[in-house]
C-alpha cells in the first residue's frame, strides 16, 4: 500500500473559527438519545456524560422531536451523528442537505459533529445504507473536497468515522488506515474512532485490530464508538461479523477499549444501540462499564 503523496496546501479548514462554539464534550462514557427514552430521561436526570443523536432523525421544523431534543440539550452535551451526506458519494453534496444540516447544528449547539467515510446517494436518491469505497487517489481528492465543503459551511471540525466494511476494492492503493491518516492531514478534520467498526472489519479481512487501530492518526479521536455486532459466517465458512448495533458491546471490543484509552486517556465514549433498544436502566448499566475505563486511565 502506498502512503507517498504530493504536497499539497493547508485546508480552509485550518483557518475556520466559528463564532459560538460550544463546550467539548466531556470525556465521560454517553448513550444514543432514542424517543423511547426522551422522558425517562428528563424525569431521572441520570448521571451520564452526554447524548448523541442521528442529524437526520431530527431534520424537522416542529413537533415532539425538537422540543425533546431542545429541553435534554439544556441538561447534557450533545453529540450530532451523521448518516446522509454521502461524503464518499461521486455526485456534488446535496445542497438541501446541507442546509438542513446546518440549521440544525444552529438550533441545537452540538459539542461534536460527525459522520461516516462511505457513501450512501447515487443519481438522487439516498440509500438506507452506508456503502465502501475505493482507497485510490481519486476517492482522496474527491473525499477532501466533501469534507472542506461541509467544514466551511458549518464553520466547525467535523469527525470522520472509520466504516465497517464486508469487502475491500482490488484496485485500493492505500490502507484504511492510511487513507485516512491522508485525509485527517489534508483537511483538519478528527476521528472519530468506532472500535466495533474495527473489530468487525478486521474480523471480515483478516487483519489484526490492534495493527489497524496504532496505525491511525491517534491524534486526531474526539470520540470513541463502541456497539455490538451479529456473528455469522462467510460462504468458506470463514467468520463474517455484522454491524447491527442490536445486541451490548462484545468482550473484544471492550478490550479495544481498555487498551485504547490504557494509551490515550479519557476519551468521549458512546455507546450506540440503534436495533432491540432496552430499558434506559439497562443501557446506563452498560455505559458504566465505559465509565470505569475511563476513570482507571484519568479523571472521568
Amino acid at each position: 500500500m502506498t502512503t507517498l503523496t504530493p504536497p499539497v496546501a493547508p485546508s480552509l479548514a485550518h483557518s475556520l473559527v466559528p463564532s459560538a462554539r460550544p463546550a467539548p464534550l466531556p470525556a465521560r462514557a454517553g448513550l444514543g438519545l432514542k424517543p423511547q427514552h426522551f422522558k425517562d430521561v428528563l424525569a431521572q436526570g441520570p448521571d451520564i456524560g452526554f447524548f448523541e443523536v442521528h442529524a437526520e432523525n431530527h431534520m424537522v421544523a416542529g413537533g415532539p422531536l425538537p422540543h425533546f431534543l431542545a429541553r435534554i440539550r439544556e441538561r447534557y452535551p450533545l453529540s450530532l451523528h451523521g448518516v446522509g451526506l454521502s461524503i464518499g458519494g461521486e455526485a456534488p453534496l446535496d445542497e438541501g442537505h446541507l442546509q438542513r444540516l446546518s440549521d440544525l447544528i444552529e438550533r441545537c449547539e452540538p459539542a461534536v459533529f460527525s459522520e461516516h467515510l462511505a457513501w450512501s446517494s447515487h443519481g438522487g436518491h439516498f440509500l438506507n445504507d452506508l456503502l465502501p469505497l475505493p482507497y485510490d487517489g481519486d476517492t482522496l481528492a474527491r473525499v477532501c473536497g466533501h469534507i472542506d465543503q461541509v467544514q466551511s459551511r458549518l464553520r466547525r471540525q467535523i469527525l470522520l468515522e472509520n466504516p465497517a466494511t464486508y469487502l475491500a476494492f482490488a484496485s485500493s492503493t492505500f490502507s484504511e488506515a492510511d487513507f485516512l491518516r491522508e485525509v485527517i492531514r489534508r483537511t483538519g478534520c478528527g476521528l472519530l474512532l468506532d472500535l466495533n467498526n474495527a473489530h468487525v472489519s478486521c474480523t471480515n479481512h483478516g487483519l489484526d485490530a490492534d495493527a489497524y487501530i496504532d496505525a491511525l492518526p491517534l491524534h486526531a479521536v474526539g470520540e470513541v464508538h463502541l456497539a455490538g455486532h451479529a456473528v455469522d459466517e462467510d460462504a468458506a465458512g470463514a467468520p463474517l461479523l455484522i454491524d447491527h448495533h442490536g445486541s451490548p458491546v462484545d468482550e473484544a471490543v471492550w478490550r479495544l477499549h481498555e487498551r485504547l484509552i490504557a494509551r490515550l486517556g479519557p476519551l468521549p465514549t458512546l455507546l450506540e444501540r440503534d436495533n432491540d433498544v432496552p430499558s434506559l436502566a439497562t443501557l446506563l448499566t452498560e455505559a458504566s462499564r465505559a465509565e470505569r475505563t475511563l476513570a482507571r486511565w484519568g479523571t472521568a
